[in-house]
Parts: structure tokens; C-alpha cells; sequence
């Protein structure tokens, strides 16, 4: 056992515990140390799905899937996720709320200087100058040569102009109040010790397509399906040997491994045709959800033939009915085959 994996436990039983004392903000931070300790091992990933949020948990189980595709641990936490995910709800914004501040009417009306005053200070200064030139020493001051000489005398007169300074009252300033935020309500959280159900292949959302003609279950090497010209390319699932055969007439040009239906969930057989073909597809149904499912052809309904990243347990029957193919050679067939290849499973 190496170092880093031992350390990585530890981090793990860290976890667990923090779990235990429903600290997930600890338990998610022991988790990331584990993985990053041990990235190859599916365990980490496990934890840190317990403590994510629905869509991460997803994405946190799906690498645990590629890590180990058999992992009864993951396929089990996948439905868990599945359904957190199907009932975490929508958010809603709120409604913008505009409120109309109360400003008085007086708070926008600049204020005017008093008249009176100045004008009561400028009667006051004319008939104090009246006053003055009507007294005698004015007379004797101005009267001509006769006049008896009046002694100088200064007087200071203070100058008294008062400078009036307007207040303004300021304008008050609306400020909205900030937005509550929702907070999410905690759900159950996944312990990584549940027992699982293997194989989750799904059933995607095609449309309808059209019914298919029936053929005999006869050996597709011994003659082609009826309609398929001398040239024709056609495809022959055979299900008891659990291989895909790619025909060009009664040539045989290539032949692969698959997973086809298990007993609960069998393959539909018969002649048919393909209708729908899709680089990727999200596939999801009850209990499982599976986005970017590559090179997916379907040929009868929810039926198809695509690429598969959470098994490699070819040749077994794993699915919930699709024909389960390794992601290369999908893509082998995808591009080999068209709209309206003939597509013959049987037994």
C-alpha cells in the first residue's frame, strides 16, 4: 500500500467523522485532500459526492464510474444524486420592488434672504448722514472765510455690513434596501456504505419512429435481411454471442463485442432501421441520468446502438435493452453506418 493512499484513508476517516458531526464544510475539505492524495482511487470521489451539491454530485460520481465502471457504490450514489437533483427547486426571482421616497416638499424649496433687515440697516444709515450734515459743526466747517476755525477731530465710524450666508437643505438620497438570499435547505447526505443495483443503461427520448417488419431469426451469415440489396450495408446483432456485425451484402466487413438487454430488460428483436443519430445524447429515466452518451443510432424507439464510458463489461448482458458498444467502436460504426441502415437482431 503505498504512502499517499494511506495518507488519503486517513483523510478519509477524517470525513466520516466530520460527517458524523454534520460538518460538511470540514468533511468536504478532508475529502479534497484525499483526492488529491489518491486521484486513481474511486473512494474520494464517493465522499466528496456526499457532500456536494446535486449537480456536482453527478459529476464527482460519473468520475468515480470511470474509474471503476463495476463500482456498486457509485451506481447506487447515482441514483441518489438523480433524485436530489430532480427535487432541488427552481429559483425564483423576486419581483423588483420600487418604492417612492416621502421627500417634503419645504426639503426642495431653496431658501430666500430675509428683505427686511437690509432694509431697516439702510434707512438707519441714511438719516444718520442727514443728521449729520444738519449739525453746526457742519456749518462752521463749510460756512465760507468768516467762519471760526473748528478743531479737527477724528471719529472712527465702524462699518457694520453683515454678510448673510444661505443655508440650503440637502436633498436626501433613496438607498434600496439589499435583496434576501435564499438559503438552501439540507438534504440527506450519502454515505458510501449502501449496497447498489449493477447496470444503468438508459432509455433515451427519441421520437416515434416507424413500426418494424419481423423477420425470421435466422444466422445473419447464411443470408441478408429481406429489402437489403446485394451492396447494401447492414447491421446483424446477434444476442446470444453478444457481438455486432457491419455487412456489406453478404459480406461480413467488420465484427465487435457488446452488452446488450439483461433478462429484466431484453433487447427488442427484429428487423429494423435506423431513424436518429446523435454524436452525443443525455439519456435519463427513472433512477439514472447519463449526459453525453456518444455515437448514439437509435433504430426502434428508445432502442439504440451507442458508446458506453460507465462499464467495460463487454460481452455480458448489462443494459436496460440498448445494444452497449466500446466508445471506439461506436464511433466506428457511427460514421460507417447512415439514416435507414438496416438494423437485424435476433438470437
Amino acid at each position: 500500500m503505498s504512502l499517499e493512499w494511506k495518507q488519503a484513508q486517513e483523510a478519509l476517516r477524517n470525513a466520516q467523522q466530520a460527517l458524523k458531526r454534520d460538518d460538511h464544510r470540514a468533511a468536504r475539505r478532508w475529502a479534497e485532500h484525499a483526492a488529491a492524495l489518491a486521484p486513481e482511487r474511486e473512494e474520494p470521489w464517493l465522499f466528496l459526492a456526499a457532500v456536494a451539491s446535486p449537480r456536482a454530485s453527478l459529476a464527482y460520481l460519473k468520475r468515480a464510474l470511470e474509474i471503476n465502471p463495476q463500482s456498486d457504490y457509485a451506481r447506487r450514489g447515482m441514483h441518489w444524486a438523480i433524485d436530489r437533483w430532480r427535487q432541488e427547486p427552481t429559483p425564483q426571482k423576486s419581483p423588483r420592488q420600487i418604492i417612492s421616497p416621502n421627500i417634503s416638499p419645504d426639503a426642495l424649496t431653496r431658501p430666500r434672504p430675509a428683505l427686511l433687515p437690509w432694509t431697516l440697516i439702510m434707512l438707519a444709515a441714511v438719516i444718520s448722514f442727514l443728521a449729520w450734515f444738519s449739525t453746526p459743526t457742519f456749518s462752521f466747517a463749510f460756512g465760507g472765510r468768516d467762519a471760526i476755525p473748528m478743531a479737527q477731530v477724528d471719529v472712527d465710524k465702524a462699518t457694520r455690513t453683515p454678510t448673510h450666508t444661505p443655508t440650503f437643505t440637502p436633498t436626501p438620497t433613496y438607498t434600496p434596501s439589499p435583496t434576501p438570499t435564499n438559503t438552501p435547505t439540507p438534504t440527506n447526505t450519502l454515505t458510501p456504505t449502501a449496497t447498489f443495483t449493477p447496470s444503468i443503461t438508459p432509455t433515451p427520448r427519441p421520437t416515434n419512429p416507424p413500426e418494424p417488419t419481423k423477420k425470421p431469426q435466422t444466422s445473419a451469415s447464411s443470408s441478408r435481411p429481406p429489402g437489403v440489396g446485394s451492396d447494401e450495408r447492414w447491421i446483424d446483432i446477434d444476442l446470444s454471442e453478444q457481438r455486432l456485425y457491419a455487412y456489406k451484402g453478404n459480406n461480413a466487413v467488420s465484427s465487435f463485442v457488446i452488452s446488450t438487454g439483461t433478462w429484466q430488460y431484453p433487447t427488442v428483436t427484429g428487423q429494423y432501421r435506423i431513424y436518429a443519430k446523435y454524436r452525443y445524447s443525455d439519456m435519463a429515466g427513472p433512477g439514472y441520468y447519463l449526459p453525453d452518451v456518444p455515437y448514439t443510432m437509435y433504430f426502434y424507439k428508445g432502442y439504440g446502438i451507442h458508446g458506453t464510458y460507465w462499464h467495460n463489461n463487454f460481452g455480458t448482458p448489462m443494459s436496460h435493452g440498448c445494444v452497449n458498444m466500446r466508445t471506439d467502436d461506436a464511433d466506428w460504426v457511427f460514421n460507417w453506418a447512415s439514416v435507414g441502415t438496416v438494423v437485424y437482431v435476433h438470437q
